[in-house]
């Protein structure tokens, strides 16, 4: 059996198509044959020892004699051998079968193996054209991984050291809505502090003008009361009492309105550029108890003051009409050159003014008061509302700076040069883009300030404007300082030829001389050549930044276009100016409702104290113009007898007015912006016109109103007002 497994096993080796199969037949083969020469060798063995057995045997037997102990241990070891043999023979004749077994198995083994030997080769072939159509794009990937390991190294390469800094809540990446929310604050804080003074002298001297009219004309009533034997204590007490109850009940209504209609207005203003909660109103205790001590100090005091100085008097003179003022010389007269060169009309009417010396004061005091309020709150408006303009449109040409990250690799650049290049870039040129700090201003904030500088001076001017805000120069940039926006100047207080000092994105200081100031409304900014940047960093120029013209400039394209660069791997971040106009138009939308109140309650100051004084002019000197009349005077020369008086206060009122306007309209425009912000501090001609106007309308209207008055007074009635 072994034979013919040996030369099936020949006759396969000899076909060449041996495997895996064919090497476990092989070891299989070679162990039954192992097996079997072991087992003829035992069987040799054992044969030798059965011959020796024997041997001994017969020597046993030929000593059987010498005793049969050892022939029958002789004998035992015989059959045990014999034992052995038979075992060894049965073991062999089972490894033969065994052997036979296995090969016949291997034999099929080796057709199913020739099979999968044929289906592996079939697939083989399928799987290596599959792999030469798959290794071109294999290889591509592998170059293109290789590629991108190269610019990561190279990136590794440009890596710098990170730099920290801690930032408030009013300096932080996100803190552009607090700090507008803040200046909205600060200007409605500051506002409050101001105005309410101006409109509480304003409305105090109308009031005391009003008191001081109802004692004279309550003048006859005193003198009866005093004659019935009431004493001077009993007759105040009735104008105590009406200036009191008067005064609380202007007041209830105004403490009213100031806690439920003005903080509504005021957070209207906020709700204009933020997402506000409900407004709760509370009660203000110790504002209320002010305000009504105020009241009183306005409407009493003067009462009982004028009733006091009345009340001194006899009964018999409290009866008759209080005598009018007694004439003098004016200050006029010292000067002939003028005085003379006056018309009689002219010199009554200059006469009349310094005899009331009260209602002079009062209606110059009153105009002076309405037209400052109204001069500041449209010369505000004026000041804030061009700034956004001129910035975004006469200064500030680009749109957005784009800023690279440090690590940039070629094919990172690359991109950024191909989007430049796309069809919404109008145009762009490469700067130098840092952000500087500087703790200053008025809350002591960490500053920041752009800086920009380029090797290109000349195509520099394409993208900002820098020039003096008064006369319009071009400020030039020079190698030995640098020119910054006029707001940092004012904040640093410096000046062209001083030198300051600001941290740069590491915290190092640096020092760098004022070379020029331009005209800048938002925001801090240094502009500088290259020159001047390696002077003051001590480091090589070079461009990390690019300046973006667009060729559609609106607000959303820009935030568009910002979007798209910033989903390149290389752009640090992007700056648009969408977010300074957004915080501008925040702040004058809020401050521009602001003094949309303030010029109301200007006007009607205007309208309340011209009508008072007029009406009070016209009352107290009736007999006067009735006489005028009788002596054969037009209604119209009557009315500019006394109404060109007015006229002339009114205008003394006016150029006062401007004066303490233009101061008011300084202080809110240096007080309440915030630190990175200018309000524009020329006054427009709306500012100077438009007060003058309301003034010559109020004027006009009151004067048809003592036009038609005077037309249907009773002249016989007022002569006898007297008796």
């Amino acid at each position: 059996m072994l034979d013919k497994v040996g030369a099936t096993l020949g006759k396969w080796e000899q076909t060449g198509i041996t495997g895996k199969l064919y090497e476990q037949i092989r070891g299989k083969y070679d162990m039954a044959i192992n097996q079997y020469n072991e087992a003829c060798a035992e069987y040799n063995r054992q044969l030798n020892a059965y011959n020796a057995g024997l041997q001994q045997y017969q020597n046993a037997v030929a000593r059987l004699d010498q005793g049969s102990q050892a022939y029958r241990s002789n004998a035992d070891n015989l059959a045990q051998a014999s034992k052995q043999i038979a075992e060894k023979q049965n073991e062999l004749g089972k490894a033969v079968s065994q052997a036979g077994k296995q090969v016949a198995d291997g034999v099929t083994q080796l057709i199913q193996g020739q099979r999968d030997i044929d289906k592996a080769e079939t697939e083989y072939q399928s799987k290596l054209a599959e792999f030469n159509a798959q290794k071109p794009e294999a290889e591509r990937k592998i170059s293109e991984a290789e590629r991108q390991i190269t610019l990561a190294e190279e990136k590794i390469d440009n890596l710098t050291v990170p730099a920290y800094s801690v930032s408030g809540r009013r300096e932080s990446l996100t803190s552009q809505g607090y700090r507008v929310y803040m200046v909205i604050e600060g200007i409605v804080a500051k506002l409050a502090d101001i105005f309410p003074i101006f409109l509480y002298f304003v409305a105090a001297l109308v009031t005391f003008s009003t008191m001081g009219r109802m004692v004279d004309e309550e003048r006859t009533n005193s003198g009866t009361l005093k004659a019935l034997g009431y004493g001077n204590a009993d007759v105040m007490l009735k104008f105590t009492v009406y200036g009191f109850a008067a005064s609380t009940l202007g007041t209830c209504i105004g403490v009213l309105a100031g806690h439920t209609l003005l903080p509504l207005i005021v957070a209207h203003a906020y709700s204009a550029g933020f997402t506000m909660p409900d407004i709760m109103l509370k009660f203000h205790p110790w504002i209320t108890m002010a305000a009504f001590a105020l009241a009183w100090i306005s409407a009493v005091v003067p009462a009982w003051l004028a009733a006091s100085k009345e009340l001194r008097e006899k009964p018999a003179s409290l009866l008759l009409p209080k005598p009018p003022a007694k004439g003098s010389k004016i200050l006029l007269e010292h000067f002939p050159p003028l005085w003379n060169r006056l018309n009689f009309t002219h010199k009554v009417t200059a006469r009349n003014i310094f005899r009331y010396k009260t209602r002079m004061f009062m209606t110059i005091f009153g105009v002076c008061g309405a037209v400052s309020l109204l001069t500041a709150g449209l010369a505000v408006q004026s000041s804030i509302g061009q700034i956004g303009n001129r910035q975004f449109e006469e200064l500030i040409h680009y749109d957005l700076i784009v800023a690279e990250e440090s690590d940039t690799n070629s094919a990172q650049r690359e991109e950024i040069a191909t989007t430049l290049k796309g069809k919404t870039v109008q145009s762009s040129t490469a700067v130098r883009y840092e952000e500087l700090s500087k703790t200053a201003g008025k809350e002591n904030d960490k500053q920041s300030i752009t800086l920009l500088a380029t090797d290109d001076a000349y195509n520099f001017n394409e993208y900002l404007t820098l020039r003096d805000r008064k006369t319009h120069q071009p400020q030039i940039l020079v190698n030995n300082g640098a020119v910054i926006s006029e707001r940092l100047a004012e904040m640093l207080n410096v000046s062209v030829g001083d030198t300051f000092t600001v941290n740069d994105e590491n915290g190092a200081q640096r020092t760098i001389k004022v070379a020029g100031i331009s005209e800048m409304y938002i925001g801090h900014f240094i502009f500088m050549n290259a020159q001047c940047y390696e002077h003051v960093f001590g480091d090589q120029y070079s461009t990390n930044a690019y300046m973006v013209r667009l060729k559609d400039h609106s607000n959303a394209n820009t935030e568009r276009q910002g979007a798209k660069f910033m989903k390149l791997a290389a752009v640090r971040g992007v700056v648009q100016n969408t977010t300074q106009k957004n915080m501008v138009s925040t702040i004058v939308g809020s401050l521009n409702q602001i003094m949309e109140v303030l010029i109301l309650v200007a006007v009607l100051l205007a309208v309340v104290i011209l009508y008072d004084l007029t009406n009070l002019n016209v009352s107290e000197r009736i007999r006067e113009l009735s006489t005028i009349k009788v002596l054969g005077f037009h209604t119209s020369e009557t009315t500019m007898y006394i109404y060109r008086e007015t006229i002339l206060l009114s205008l003394l009122g006016i150029l006062a007015g401007y004066g303490f306007g233009e101061w008011l309209h300084r202080y809110i425009i240096t007080e309440v912006p915030p630190d990175e912000v200018m309000f524009d501090p020329a006054i427009s001609w709306i500012a100077l016109a438009a007060p003058a106007i309301v003034v010559a309308v109020v004027l006009a209207v009151l004067g048809w109103i003592v036009y038609r008055q005077l037309e249907t007074v009773d002249m016989l009635e007022a002569l006898k007002s007297v008796e």
